[in-house]
Parts: C-alpha cells; structure tokens; sequence
C-alpha cells in the first residue's frame, strides 16, 4: 500500500494592496542647560575657591608664632620642649595650636608631668613644663632608673639627668617600672627628696649619695664627701657646704659633719 505524502500548505497572508507605513521612533529632547547658569555657577565656585584661599592666607600669615616662652624645664632643653609641642606642618600656627591645646595638657613624655599650651597672642606662645619630682636614680643592668618620693621608679633611660643625684646603698634584687624599689626601708625615699631639694636650692652639684646599712649618710661632691651621719639637721649642714666646699676645690678627702649643729658647728676635715 503506497504511502500518500502529505505536503502542508504554505499560508501566505494575501496583501491588501495598501502600501506599508514606516513610523521612526523620535527620542525624547534632552534638557539643555542654559548658558547662563552654567557662567553663574561657574562663578560662584571661582569666588568660593577665592575665599578660602584668601583665608588660608590670612590665617598662615597673621598667625604666625615668632616668640615662645618655656618655664619649668630641667630634664629637656627649651628646644627640645618646642619640637616637642610645635610638630607638624602647622606647629608654628597659633591658631592651629590653640585648637589642638585647647583645655588640654600634653601627657605621656618621659620625666614630665604635664605640658600646658597658652596662646598669648597671634605671634606669641607659652609652654609651661611639670616635670615629676624625681628624687633619684640608681644603676641597674646598664641603666638609669629614676624613682620620686614615693621611690616609685617613673623612668628608665641610658642617659643621666642633670640635677637628679645617683644613690647608691640601696638593697634590691629586681626593678618593676611603674613600681616602688623593693628596699626594707622605704622612708629612706622621703630623706632622699629632702636632700635632693635641699642641693638644688643652695645650687650644690652632687655626684652621688649613700646610705649606708646603718642608716648614715655621705655626700660625694667630686673628690671631697661629706658624712652627714644620721640625717638630722640637713638643711644647716648643706647650707655650711656650700661655703665650705669652694674652699676644698682641689683637695680630696672627707669632711666630718655627723655633730654639726647650728650652736656647736663641729667640722673637721681629713685629707685622704
């Protein structure tokens, strides 16, 4: 039986005849920006920018700082103290440390309290130095550690401050910063401070204190110590001293003051 094949007809849509029509799609006319508001706008970010600038000048010229006052430094030079307060690109800006200083002391140095910042005057600037009151130091393993009144050790360091005198004497078998010096003693901190004041007020250049194991007291003063004994009547004794001493410059050996009193004045002197 023969297989009947099937074609499939084509349906082709008849044409109306009518000619076709072509529509172009128009786009939507952007929004022009007048010529006007462009110079405008133009001309006020140019007077804006003129501004600033006139203002950044004004500000890095009439604010200049040209004297600086520094009170109350030992331990850092009154340069050291500037760079120290006057970092940066606008250090020397008074404006701009008026701003960064304002109610605020500068912390966190090393020998010092506190640093307060006053502007005076566009061109004038003071700095005012607390340096904690350290009474001494002593070696160990190759450094300098500096302790206050309370023997606390404030400061470790390589080099050596002038003013603070080295003690020696002491007994201790480790150090902890921020930590008192573990002595058996620890009033003999308060003794240290009483001294160390007492050589800065008659302007006295000590190299060294010791304290021996029985409580007893000696000055080095270059080649010439003074024993002081005890400790009593320390003021009147380092008050003799600096007469005393101009008139041993060059000698060497040991002055006996352990009975010196105001009534008595017992001194003698043994050359080494």
């Amino acid at each position: 039986m023969a297989e009947k094949k099937i074609k499939k007809k084509k349906q082709v849509k008849k044409s109306t005849g009518k000619p076709l029509r072509v529509v172009e799609k128009k786009e939507k006319p952007g929004r022009e920006i007048p010529v006007r508001k462009i110079i405008i706008s133009s001309a006020v970010i140019l007077i804006v920018f003129i501004a600033l600038f006139a203002g950044y000048y004004y500000i890095t010229t009439n604010y200049t700082v040209t004297t600086v006052y520094v009170e109350g430094n030992v331990h850092y030079s009154n340069e050291e103290i500037m760079e120290m307060v006057m970092e940066g690109r606008y250090g020397h800006n008074s404006l701009f440390l008026s701003l960064k200083y304002k109610d605020k002391s500068i912390e966190d140095i090393p020998f010092i309290e506190k640093m307060d910042v006053s502007v005076l005057d566009p061109h004038t600037v003071k700095i005012e130095v607390y340096e904690k009151a350290l009474a001494g130091y002593v070696e160990y393993l190759d450094r300098y550690l500096y302790f206050d009144k309370d023997g606390i050790v404030v400061e470790s360091s390589t080099e050596k401050t002038k003013g603070i005198p080295m003690v020696t004497g002491l007994s201790f078998d480790h150090v902890v910063l921020h930590q008192p010096l573990p002595v058996e003693d620890d009033t003999v901190f308060g003794e240290i401070l009483s001294i160390t004041q007492l050589v800065n007020k008659y302007d006295l250049s000590v190299d060294r204190i010791f304290f021996g194991a029985d409580k007893t007291l000696t000055l080095y003063f270059e080649n010439v110590k003074a024993a002081f004994g005890t400790g009593e009547n320390l003021e009147a004794k380092v008050m003799e001293l600096q007469y005393m001493l101009p008139e041993l410059k060059g000698k060497s050996g040991t002055l006996r003051m352990e009975n010196y009193t105001e009534e008595t004045k017992t001194i003698t002197f043994e050359p080494d």
